[in-house]
């Protein structure tokens, strides 16, 4: 399960520098704390489906583009 939530860390980062988006907006964004955002980017935590849409939503892509 590490290793998933690593890829999609790191799938959520390169969206999110994609789009020239801080980790503060996205945070704003998702109405939660900037830290745990950079959490998620580090496959430090296990995201809810929930999480990851609100995420996709702010980033304006398909939850299936942040999923390896």
């Amino acid at each position: 399960m590490l290793e998933l939530s690593i890829e999609i860390g790191q799938l959520i980062r390169k969206k999110r520098k994609e789009k020239k988006i801080t980790q503060e907006a996205l945070a704003l964004q998702c109405g939660i704390d900037r830290s745990y955002i950079g959490r998620i980017e580090r496959g430090e935590v296990n995201l809810t489906v929930e999480k990851l849409y609100e995420i996709a939503t702010a980033l304006e892509v398909d939850m299936k583009e942040l999923l390896p």
